[in-house]
């Protein structure tokens, strides 16, 4: 069974950057949770009479997180047959379970490698405001709240911890 390598960090933090080096490195599939879902989840928003930019509202989380993972998974599961995998997003609920890369292992059927993604709120905000995604602007418009969802802490398991705050130079998009 092959890798199944999870980037994780806060939005802007340079996760994508360093998935994509990542990917190209062990030569793996990409799955960023942007690319594979971000289409569906827009239109499911929108028909559902919400912001289709909203990311951080307790309706966008409570009907969308749990899918929107479970769907990086389950694209994860058919490609792990014949290559190693690497997933990026968020998971921010999950960086406290100390249990998560064992139940994930388990879940995906093989090996799991964390690696998380660290940047300091300074340029995390920077990167979010030169990237210029609509998703970006309420956590931009209410900046202090915002990051104290996406509080910078270390995961509570074994991870590859990466300095962020170099990823992404001359890259304002895919920063995070």
């Amino acid at each position: 069974m092959h890798i199944t390598y999870i980037v994780c960090g806060s939005p802007g933090s340079g996760k994508s950057t360093y998935a994509k080096k990542l990917a190209s490195t062990r030569r793996a599939a990409l799955l960023d949770i942007d690319n594979a879902t971000e289409r569906l989840v827009r239109i499911a928003l929108r028909e559902a009479g919400h912001d289709p930019d909203d990311r951080d509202s307790d309706y966008f989380k409570r009907t969308y997180r749990e899918p929107i993972y479970e769907t990086l998974f389950d694209i994860a599961r058919e490609n792990l047959s014949i290559q190693d995998v690497v997933i990026a997003g968020p998971f921010t609920k999950e960086l406290r379970d100390p249990d998560w890369p064992s139940n994930l292992s388990k879940s995906l059927g093989g090996p799991v490698e964390m690696h998380y993604v660290f940047c300091p709120a300074d340029i995390r905000k920077q990167r979010l405001a030169q990237r210029r995604d609509r998703r970006d602007l309420a956590k931009l418009r209410d900046w202090e709240n915002y990051i104290q969802y996406y509080e910078e802490s270390v995961p509570v398991f074994a991870h590859v911890l990466i300095d962020g705050a170099d990823l992404g130079r001359d890259n304002t998009n895919g920063a995070g």
